[in-house]
């Protein structure tokens, strides 16, 4: 993969924070740093084969991140934030679990929501030192969701034997996930990023991240998830929007537009081709409605968030994991609504605090000059989209989810750290420059 960095304006940021890494070997032979990106890149890279459970992710996240803290990993002081509202978010659901008779499943249900927001503590620790660290966990993703979209691709042409049933569930690409609804979403991070890339790299460069970003498109299109649709056009779209804004070239933004409008016809050629395929016809027509048979009817999906949400405002502890769907008959499907109902109020009001503290931190980066500029914007879009889908889906342990919002305070803590020291180095100046003038001024009146 590529460097994001575009332009020549954003390399002293990067020089300035690589100064400040720690540069330690092992036996004076490896770089500790070489090895953490590429564990990391492995942690990252693993991220996209959930068919079973725990899933090798699961060991590789808890390993490295165990080995990391062992070794003194610091916290940063900008991350507080997250940490103190997934702390707060996971004791609302230790409560909540109380009201579950003879606790059933409840004690492996909040030790798995633990586990994921010491990986979201970790990510966020480990990025914050390191732009190093930060690329190699982008660019893991950014392979596993590739391998992903293509066991999808796969598995719903059936172009191997077995692949089909294996890759597919109800019709619908899943490729190496359990859900449709989870592969999806999935790859929506790493699209949005290869969109950046494209539009913001050399042509030569932009060839193989635009390459890769049509078979992301493709996994995310047969997915036939309306949210996940949603979601690609509204980070799509905001991509194109933000790296116009961003840019003062009016010869580059010639050339952005001019991406913009190839990419969208290629698209709409792809999609035009696909839905002449009497199968991938059908079931667009039957997904493309805005509202489902189970969405609208008795106890359907909405019903079940307006019952939900009255049941919540009788029971601050809320009724416990998994407990949901005993008096609905099916799951939440509503982030906010399963905040409230496994985690009681506590964790009902922290989770959307959380997103709108990591949303509003994040905002201002997407506008710096900065080498990281391109993964803010794809993890600021896609957060939102997050945000948006979440009133839909129940969200709470997709690993992607907390790897996203690790990243996010990763970067903040890095914007936090770079003011820092310029805030410093202007105050030396300062200083020095009051020191000489002093000086001078002495020996002026001494001669």
């Amino acid at each position: 993969m590529s460097d994001i960095a575009g332009g020549g304006g954003l390399r002293a940021p990067r020089a300035a924070l690589r100064r400040h890494e720690p540069k330690v070997s092992l036996n004076g032979i490896l770089p500790l740093s070489l090895i953490g990106a590429a564990a990391l890149w492995l942690c990252a890279f693993s991220g996209f084969f959930v068919i079973d459970e725990p899933a090798p992710y699961d060991l590789l996240v808890v390993a490295v991140a165990g080995i990391a803290f062992l070794c003194g990993l610091p916290l940063p002081r900008a991350i507080a934030p997250m940490v103190i509202l997934l702390l707060v978010y996971i004791s609302g659901g230790i409560l909540s679990s109380t009201q579950v008779p003879g606790f059933d499943n409840s004690p492996m249900y909040m030790a798995t929501t633990g586990y994921l927001i010491v990986s979201a503590i970790f990510y966020a620790a480990v990025t914050a030192r390191s732009e190093r660290m930060l690329n190699a966990i982008v660019r893991g993703y950014v392979a596993g969701a590739v391998l992903a979209a293509l066991a999808g691709i796969v598995g719903y042409f059936g172009l191997l034997p077995g692949a089909n049933g294996l890759f597919t569930l109800y019709g619908r690409a899943k490729g190496t996930f359990q859900d449709p609804n989870v592969f999806g979403p999935f790859l929506i991070f790493p699209a949005t990023w290869l969109a950046y890339t494209v539009l913001m790299q050399p042509l030569r460069k932009g060839l193989v991240a635009g390459a890769l970003l049509f078979v992301l498109l493709a996994g995310l299109f047969l997915s036939f998830s309306r949210a996940t649709w949603g979601m690609t056009a509204f980070t799509l779209c905001g991509v194109g929007l933000l790296v116009f804004a961003n840019e003062r070239n009016p010869l580059v933004r010639l050339r952005i537009v001019a991406l913009a409008v190839v990419g969208a016809l290629m698209v709409a050629l792809a999609l035009v081709v696909a839905l002449h395929t009497s199968s991938v016809g059908t079931l667009f027509a039957e997904r493309a409605e805005l509202v489902q048979s189970y969405d609208s009817s008795h106890l359907g999906r909405f019903a079940r968030h307006v019952l939900g949400f009255l049941l919540a405002g009788e029971r601050p502890l809320g009724i416990g994991p998994l407990q949901f769907y005993k008096t609905f008959t099916e799951d939440p499907h509503n982030m906010y609504l399963k905040s409230f109902m496994a985690y009681g109020w506590i964790g009902g009001i922290a989770w959307p605090v959380l997103m709108a503290c990591t949303l509003g931190f994040l905002f201002p980066l997407i506008f710096q000059p900065r080498a990281t500029r391109g993964i803010a914007i794809a993890l600021f879009l896609t957060l939102v989209g997050h945000a948006l889908n979440a009133l839909v889906i129940d969200m709470d342990h997709w690993r992607h989810n907390f790897l996203l919002i690790g990243l996010a305070w990763g970067l903040i803590a890095q914007e936090a750290a770079h003011r820092a020291r310029s805030r410093k180095a202007r105050a030396a100046r300062v200083h020095n420059g009051t020191a000489g003038a002093t000086s001078g001024e002495f020996r002026t009146g001494s001669a």
